[in-house]
């Protein structure tokens, strides 16, 4: 599940009533009336949340190859979702990097919310912000590419799912076989193939648990299927102390997670799309009060207590040192009071408790 689907859920928790809008179906498109192109059901985890399903009434490709036909009649698609709603919207909450429905075309009186918790790839992404009243993201770096807007920007760090805190976190056992943890789509072009598959080679005595996937059926980003990538996989299988799982779901791998006794990032933030800046898997990662060696993050830079890394930007060739220092050393590392600071911090950061930041951060800059 998303930040969007998490944020939208905690609100209607909280009592309002919210309108989740999906996205339309790139390959069709109809000239239908409106109430047979835009179809609102009620949600079955809340039902103060409804969800929006929609056609558009012109091509989808009009976006790529017609930009400015496109915002022009996507405005009237912004109409008909307002009227299909029936109902004054008070909050408009984009997280939408691709500007697909632009904020700038929804009514002045609607409060606008930019929220975006990637990278913006291109001018499009960093167009996306214009109308908005206030900005948050998971990065100063992000909020820095935004500074020309001259809105209110605050950063919030990723959230954490309610499947992660209620798992009871499980103590480390010294003595016990250590198991290592990485959770993550395998088959990515960014992991650092070569680093991570060094750190399994030199730590024969441990045992290396990989969730998310590695088979092309199973992937959500449309890649793998490149020799490079099938030989990373068959490397990876190899290893005698390596066990593939898969993808999970949420709770299951909250579940396997805790019982891990140290977990791995490794990326190339040379290749990485957020370069390194911020992960969401590090705040999984803290609720179980483990120790966490990962390639440089900057948004946890100066806080060995929660997540181990390397000082160099541009290389990991001093991460597989790190974590087997950090292995000789795990009963120390995975004490009780590390393991509580990282409990706290990623609690703290709950969706319910951003929302809490959230709502007082707009607040405040509406005095």
């Amino acid at each position: 599940m998303l930040a969007k689907h998490h944020y939208a859920l905690e609100l209607a928790k909280a009592g309002n009533q919210v309108y989740f809008l999906n996205p339309p179906n790139n390959d069709h498109w109809s000239v239908k009336k409106v109430s047979d192109r835009i179809r609102i059901r009620i949600s079955s985890e809340n039902s103060n949340l409804s969800i929006i399903d929609q056609e558009l009434y012109f091509p989808y490709i009009f976006k790529f190859h017609a930009r400015s036909l496109y915002n022009f009649l996507v405005k009237r698609q912004i109409r008909n979702i307002l009227d299909s709603i029936g109902r004054s919207v008070d909050i408009l909450w984009s997280f939408d990097l691709g500007n697909l429905f632009p904020i700038k075309y929804f009514p002045k009186k609607i409060y606008k919310i930019f929220h975006p918790v990637d990278e913006p790839g291109d001018q499009y992404a960093v167009d996306a912000a214009a109308g908005a009243d206030i900005l948050f993201s998971v990065t100063t770096e992000i909020l820095n590419k935004y500074a020309s807007y001259n809105i209110p920007s605050f950063f919030i760090n990723h959230g954490l799912a309610n499947d992660f805190i209620s798992v009871q976190p499980a103590p480390f056992l010294k003595g016990n076989k250590i198991q290592v943890g990485m959770s993550g789509n395998l088959l990515r072009q960014d992991l650092d193939r070569e680093t991570l598959l060094q750190i399994i080679e030199e730590n024969p005595e441990l045992a290396f648990n990989f969730y998310g996937s590695y088979v092309v059926e199973d992937s959500n980003i449309g890649a793998g299927t490149d020799l490079k990538t099938k030989s990373f996989i068959e490397a990876l299988s190899s290893f005698h102390q390596v066990k593939l799982h898969g993808v999970l779901r949420t709770s299951e791998l909250a579940k396997q997670l805790n019982d891990m006794d140290i977990l791995l990032i490794c990326y190339d933030i040379n290749k990485d799309q957020s370069k390194g800046t911020n992960y969401h898997k590090v705040m999984e990662y803290l609720s179980t009060g483990k120790t966490i060696v990962s390639n440089n993050i900057t948004t946890y830079k100066d806080k060995p207590m929660l997540v181990r890394m390397p000082s160099e930007r541009n290389s990991n060739k001093l991460l597989p040192s790190l974590f087997k220092e950090t292995v000789a050393h795990l009963d120390e590392w995975n004490g009780p009071e590390y393991a509580g600071q990282r409990i706290s911090f990623a609690s703290k950061n709950s969706y319910e408790n951003q929302l809490d930041e959230i709502d007082r951060l707009i607040s405040g800059t509406k005095k």
